[in-house]
């Protein structure tokens, strides 16, 4: 298993499921290169993940939520990578 990939699976599934989740939002960000490694991304993906994704870390932990979302973006971009490169 790839580092992040649980993650990557739960937003896929809830994209499928219409929800606007954490992973979801990841998801729709790294949208385009994760459907160029073959993943299943569905063809409907989050309006501007970005912000989604920043205001809901802010919701949650507003002193915490830029740490956060860098972390999370990391985790994207390191999974990203890491698949590019078992692919």
């Amino acid at each position: 298993m790839i580092p992040g990939e649980d993650l990557i699976e739960q937003g896929i599934h809830d994209l499928a499921q219409g929800l606007d989740t954490i992973p979801a939002f990841l998801v729709s960000i790294g949208a385009p290169r994760l459907r160029r490694l073959g993943l299943p991304i569905p063809p409907k993906v989050l309006p501007s993940p970005e912000r989604g994704l920043y205001e809901r870390l802010r919701s949650s932990n507003p002193n915490a939520a830029h740490s956060q979302y860098n972390a999370l973006i990391r985790r994207l971009v390191s999974y990203e990578r890491t698949a590019e490169c078992v692919k």
